[in-house]
């Protein structure tokens, strides 16, 4: 074949072989003497870039907070905040409403009449009285609540061990939100009194919640923004006993009767159940603990300073009577469900974000 390839070439092809092969090489010329050094850049750049990939991927995952650590109990006191700041000054205005109504029977024949009547006087803002306590009150009650409410339930179920634990959840349960709300209400008081009077009062007496404060404290001493602490804890910790504990078991019911695991159910699933077992529960808690809110809002309206609890409480029943005490329930009711149940679907839609399983139902399986 190279003969006859020979045979067939031009007469030049000789002289052309010969230059090939004496010519030095162009600067645009491959010089394949160098080809095993760039086959070993490339394949370190190769590995670089391989690794680069790998570090970027472990840095951009984020670490899975461990359940029932430190972690956990902050990210479960931030879903608390949101889950209460939020919905409480979201209803305002039902509150607003229905405080006047409990200091003043006679003010409003409806809410309907209520609001116009706030509107023609005070204009929209006027609707919104009290929202400023509100939010920040609640917010650091609910961030208290729910975040010692799983630090107890956790503590207490570990005390009692795993049988005694499953035999006696409801107790459990129970006992894990009142100690839960003792402390959530030590956060909530200050506020509470403020937005009490701002609401109660008319015209409104403070144009903010740190001016409410600082008046309260001006005239009365600290002590003044903590004579609701006892009917407080009188109304919220019934309250808050039957918010989980009923919750808990509602909804432990309602997986029982749908088919397959609670586990099996997605997001959406899962907190539109949180939110029809939110709302049952919410009536319950209005009913329990609806006398208590009443003597709290009066208290706070038309407690004298130095008046001792027992009188003041005392004087106030005298007046009202015992009907008095349910002023208002109608309008709790439908607030204090759409609460409940709104601030379970936050709460644990936040835990399927965060990646913690939702609250009642089964007990997610044990790690093996």
């Amino acid at each position: 074949m190279e003969t006859l390839r020979g045979t067939l070439s031009s007469p030049t092809g000789h002289l052309d072989a010969h230059r090939r092969a004496t010519a030095r090489p162009t600067p645009y010329q491959a010089r394949p003497e160098l080809y095993g050094a760039f086959s070993a850049v490339d394949s370190a750049k190769d590995k670089t870039r391989k690794l680069a990939r790998e570090a970027s991927g472990r840095a951009a995952e984020p670490d899975k907070i461990e359940l029932y650590s430190r972690k956990y109990y902050a990210a479960c006191s931030f879903g608390g905040l949101l889950a209460c700041g939020l919905t409480h000054t979201m209803v305002t205005p039902l509150d607003l409403v229905k405080t006047r109504r409990q200091v003043d029977p006679k003010l409003y024949t409806s809410n309907f009449q209520a609001w116009g009547s706030i509107y023609r006087a005070e204009g929209l803002r006027g609707i919104f009285t009290g929202w400023s306590p509100t939010f920040f009150g609640y917010s650091a009650q609910g961030a208290f609540k729910y975040g010692w409410y799983e630090y107890f339930k956790k503590t207490y179920s570990d005390m009692a061990g795993p049988e005694a634990a499953n035999k006696y959840k409801t107790g459990l349960y129970l006992a894990a939100s009142a100690s839960a709300e003792f402390l959530a209400d030590i956060a909530l008081c200050p506020f509470e009194a403020v937005k009490v009077r701002m609401q109660g009062s008319m015209p409104n007496p403070y144009a903010g919640t740190f001016h409410g404060i600082k008046s309260v404290t001006g005239k009365e001493g600290w002590a003044g923004l903590y004579k609701g602490l006892y009917p407080l804890w009188g109304r919220q910790i019934p309250y808050t006993m039957m918010k989980f504990a009923s919750f808990e078991t509602i909804v432990e019911m309602i997986y029982d009767r749908l088919p397959g695991e609670k586990s099996d159910y997605g997001k959406a699933a899962q907190t539109g159940v949180s939110f029809t077992g939110g709302y049952l529960a919410g009536i319950l808690c209005a009913i329990v603990s609806h006398p208590a809110d009443v003597m709290v809002s009066k208290l706070n309206a038309s407690r004298e300073p130095g008046e001792a609890f027992g009188a003041a409480v005392g004087r106030i029943y005298k007046d009202i009577g015992f009907s008095g005490l349910w002023n208002g329930l109608p309008v709790r009711i439908v607030m204090i469900g759409t609460l409940t149940g709104l601030q379970w679907m936050i709460y644990d839609y936040f835990k399927i974000v965060m990646g913690f399983p939702t609250t009642g139902g089964a007990p997610p399986p044990p790690a093996k």
